[in-house]
C-alpha cells in the first residue's frame, strides 16, 4: 500500500519539462497539504513561510505565513502576518491581512490591519480595525488626459 515508488511517480509529473514536443514551462504543482499544529502541541519561538498553517495548539512567538486557519483550540501570543487569516480561536496580539475572518468562536485581543474584514456573530474582537491604505488611481488618471486635452482644446 505504501511504498516509496508510489511517492515518487506523483513528484516526477510536478518537474520541468524539456525536450522535443516541449515548451521548456514548468507542469503545475499539486497544492500542498497545511501544515498541521496538532492541539497537544506548544511552540515557543516565531514560525514563517510561504505555505498553509493550521494551528490547533499554542504557539507563543510571531508568525508569517501564506494562509492562517487557527483552529478552536488553537491559541497564538504574538504578532501575525498572512495573506489570509481564519480565526476560530484565539489571538493575542496584531494581527495583519489581506482577508480576515472571525468564526463565532474566535476571540482577537489585538489590532487589525486588514483589506476586508469579516466578523461573525458572537465573535470576540478587543482592538482597532485599521484598514490598509491604497494609493488612488484616480489621482493618476486625472493628471495624464490633462495634457491631451489642453492640446486638443488649442
Amino acid at each position: 500500500m505504501f511504498s516509496k515508488a508510489a511517492k515518487a511517480q506523483p513528484r516526477s509529473a510536478a518537474v520541468e519539462t524539456s525536450g522535443p514536443g516541449s515548451d521548456g514551462q514548468t507542469a503545475r504543482r499539486a497544492p500542498q497539504a497545511a501544515s498541521l499544529l496538532s492541539q497537544d502541541v506548544t511552540l515557543e519561538g516565531g514560525v514563517s513561510g510561504e505555505g498553509d498553517l493550521h494551528v490547533d495548539g499554542v504557539i507563543r512567538g510571531d508568525v508569517r505565513v501564506g494562509k492562517l486557519t487557527i483552529g478552536e483550540t488553537g491559541h497564538i501570543e504574538g504578532t501575525v502576518f498572512a495573506e489570509t487569516v481564519e480565526v476560530r480561536g484565539r489571538v493575542i496580539g496584531a494581527l495583519t491581512a489581506k482577508q480576515v475572518r472571525l468564526c463565532p468562536t474566535a476571540y482577537v485581543d489585538g489590532d487589525i490591519t486588514h483589506e476586508q474584514l469579516a466578523i461573525e456573530s458572537g465573535a470576540f474582537f478587543q482592538g482597532r480595525s485599521l484598514k490598509f491604505q491604497r494609493p488612488a488611481p484616480t489621482a493618476i488618471a486625472s493628471h495624464e488626459p490633462a495634457t491631451p486635452l489642453a492640446i486638443q482644446s488649442a
